[in-house]
């Protein structure tokens, strides 16, 4: 199971996902995320990437465990999962005038 994920504090969420729920989804991530039946998204780890969307399901992985990502964001399903990317970019174009995702995400938090 992963380990203690970090979250952004003004977490994205898709709207099939809902925020009085948040806490049990969270907590699913964290202890059955075969079970969690949603998909992450997380600032990337390499430098030469900004996000990567994923099924949650990956969280059972052994690597997760010593690498927890640092989740941004969580969506019903991969489609909305791309909608929320979408829109972190407009976001990021309006407020910063570039496209530097992981520094306008961080500065958020």
């Amino acid at each position: 199971m992963a380990s203690k994920l970090k979250y952004l504090p003004n977490l994205y969420l898709g709207e099939s996902i809902n925020r009085k729920k948040l806490d049990k989804i969270k907590k699913k991530l964290e202890n059955k995320p075969l079970l969690s039946g949603v998909f992450l998204i997380v600032l990337a780890k390499n430098p030469q990437d900004q996000l990567e969307i994923y099924d949650a399901r990956q969280l059972a992985w052994k690597y997760y465990e010593k690498y927890p990502p640092y989740v941004v964001g969580i969506a019903g399903n991969h489609e909305e999962a791309v909608r929320m990317v979408e829109q972190m970019v407009r976001e990021c174009i309006a407020s910063r005038g570039d496209c530097a995702l992981k520094e306008y995400l961080l500065c958020q938090a």
